[in-house]
């Protein structure tokens, strides 16, 4: 019984000891950067914000899928992940595709559309922005009515009010307010996660996908005060 004892104590004190050194391997300025000043959040008070910067024309955010599904349903109930779209590559219409992300946002259909705009860019070429057989851009390249087909399809809202929509005041104001946190948070390729505003990873700092996850459940952690 003694013994037992002994060995639950000891199981007892090792295993914070893990936890901290499992911890201490993601560093500050190397796996992760911080962000000053740090950026508002758009989730209520109390959630932690983990925000994805990505766009529909770049490869490695639709590789990157299954991770963000996985970090989503790894998260703790007070995170909340959102997506902000890039628009830094207008030689492969990401303005285009940022437009037509805010677009689906103001409509109520982001989520419900995120994989099939993918899906039309990378694998069934509707939306291609590149010949996949010669690798050069795609002339002419997806046009917003276009997209709004895609939308159509999948979320029910008529093209006429999508294009309309994508041309409003609110979108323009929508893109502004992305390019501003992007450039604020000093993000220069995608995807990168950017952690309650203040922590800034992609998969290059934290040395791959899974560790990815990792980083930034570990700092979800941190902001949580654990």
């Amino acid at each position: 019984m003694i013994r037992r004892l002994l060995a639950l104590f000891a199981f007892a004190v090792l295993l914070p000891a893990a936890h901290a050194q499992g911890a201490a391997r993601w560093v500050e300025g190397t796996n992760y950067y911080d962000i000053n000043p740090q950026l508002r959040t758009s989730v209520p008070a109390g959630k932690i914000e983990v925000t994805e910067v990505f766009s529909y024309g770049c490869p490695h955010c639709s590789n990157f899928r299954p991770v963000m599904k996985q970090l989503k349903a790894s998260l703790p109930p007070n995170a909340q992940i959102t997506y902000v779209p890039a628009s830094f590559n207008p030689s492969e219409s990401w303005p285009l595709f940022q437009r037509a992300y805010c677009t689906a946002q103001i409509l109520g259909v982001a989520d419900k559309g995120h994989d099939a705009i993918f899906d039309a860019v990378w694998k069934s070429g509707e939306l291609a922005v590149v010949d996949m057989s010669t690798g050069r851009l795609k002339t002419p390249a997806p046009t917003i009515e276009d997209v709004a087909q895609v939308y159509h399809k999948v979320a029910g809202v008529p093209v006429d009010k999508f294009v309309n929509v994508s041309q409003s005041f609110a979108v323009g104001i929508k893109m502004k307010e992305d390019d501003t946190f992007i450039m604020h948070a000093l993000v220069d390729s995608t995807p990168t996660i950017v952690v309650n505003g203040k922590y800034r990873v992609t998969m290059e700092s934290a040395g791959g996908a899974d560790q990815v996850l990792q980083v930034v459940k570990y700092l979800v952690q941190k902001e949580s005060g654990h």
